[in-house]
């Protein structure tokens, strides 16, 4: 059961606007080198096309910090510019148009420094993010998160309360500056440090929260690990943005990020496919079929689309049928041909050849008609 949102305020960021009772927002990071303007460019656009709603870039360099004016000039999106080691960088990126600062307290952490940032970031009127790390916490001693204390709920309780503690110091600066408008994200590698870390600031502010796993390792585990801790947070209520971090492109990071949203019904961005895992029953190439929907599915555009919708793609006879009949738009195959359904009436049979191009013209009919 999905609990109450947790009441949170509002942060804008760019023309997007977070927390409250807005949206779950996708970000992504950009791979590329942020100097390197063409090719960033080129990786936002792809990314926004995808679905993609805010994206950071990492500003190591003066180099970096300058580019953003130019890529700003080229890109709908807002940009976070990613923040770490040297304050004068924030200061840099504010001038050339950032539109939201994140700090890492394990990092950045000098009162003087963050004074001159929020002087800044006022100026501008533009948000902060205080991201903290597992890896990067500043009170935690060397290995400390090899001893795992027993029975004390879940994760490792002395990482989660230096990460914890780490946020609500840095917090405590920015309010002692009268600043408040501020995100906060505390990520880990673990999955139970992860929620645990989130569940417990969750009780202690209402800044709007930015979920995500780091360094998940290999990019099937870190699409597993990211699915576990930012769905269940968001199904306890917890969360306002949400970035899947993947040893992998991008592109796959925002992939992944919708299906999550859309597979705990918070957000729909196009038709919800399900197929059957196929056993010795089914006598069509079922996963060749699946693959090639999904591939072209990927290439609509989806930013008109108006409502829910399921669509089945079924190999056999046996809950074929049933699932393509409760769908929206369903095909059902036997031996040679499929039955399409149609808000659970059969309509005819199509051959494995057409079913897809029959499929994208019944989910264009469903996503146009009033």
């Amino acid at each position: 059961m999905i609990k109450i949102r947790r009441k949170t305020r509002t942060v804008k960021i760019g023309g997007i606007y977070i927390g409250g009772n807005h949206p779950i927002a996708i970000q992504s990071m950009a791979k590329t080198k942020t100097a390197q303007i063409e090719s960033t460019v080129r990786q936002i656009k792809e990314l926004e096309r995808l679905g993609c709603e805010i994206i950071r870039l990492a500003i190591k360099d003066h180099a970096d910090a300058r580019a953003l004016r130019k890529i700003k000039l080229k890109v709908n999106l807002p940009i976070v510019a990613d923040i770490h080691f040297d304050w004068r960088l924030a200061i840099e990126a504010i001038d050339n148009g950032a539109d939201k600062i994140r700090l890492n307290p394990g990092n950045i952490f000098k009162k003087e420094q963050i004074r001159e940032i929020v002087r800044a970031a006022k100026l501008a009127r533009i948000p902060i993010r205080v991201g903290v790390n597992s890896g990067s916490v500043k009170s935690l001693k060397p290995h400390a998160s090899r001893l795992r204390p027993q029975n004390e709920g879940i994760g490792d309780v002395r990482l989660v309360n230096a990460m914890v503690e780490s946020t609500l110091e840095y917090i405590k600066i920015l309010e002692g500056l009268r600043f408040y408008d501020i995100v906060i994200s505390l990520k880990a590698s673990s999955v139970l440090d992860t929620i645990e870390a989130y569940r417990k600031m969750a009780k202690l502010c209402d800044y709007p929260f930015h979920l995500g796993v780091t360094a998940t390792g290999l990019p099937y585990s870190g699409i597993i690990k990211s699915s576990i801790a930012v769905g269940s947070l968001l199904l306890e209520g917890i969360g306002d943005t949400i970035r899947i971090s993947l040893t992998q492109r991008p592109q796959e990071e925002v992939k992944v990020a919708k299906a999550i949203l859309e597979a705990i019904s918070f957000r729909c961005f196009g038709p919800e496919i399900i197929s059957c895992p196929t056993c010795g029953r089914c006598e069509v190439d079922l996963v060749k079929i699946v693959r090639e929907l999904e591939r072209k599915l990927w290439t609509m555009d989806y930013g008109l689309w108006t409502r829910p919708m399921k669509l089945a793609v079924m190999g056999c006879v046996v809950n074929g049928p049933g699932e393509a009949r409760e769908s929206d738009i369903g095909v059902a195959f036997g031996a040679k041909d499929g039955l399409l359904f149609k808000k659970g009436k059969s309509s005819r049979k199509v051959s494995v050849k057409q079913c897809i191009d029959v499929l994208l013209e019944e989910i264009n009919k469903f996503n146009h008609k009033i």
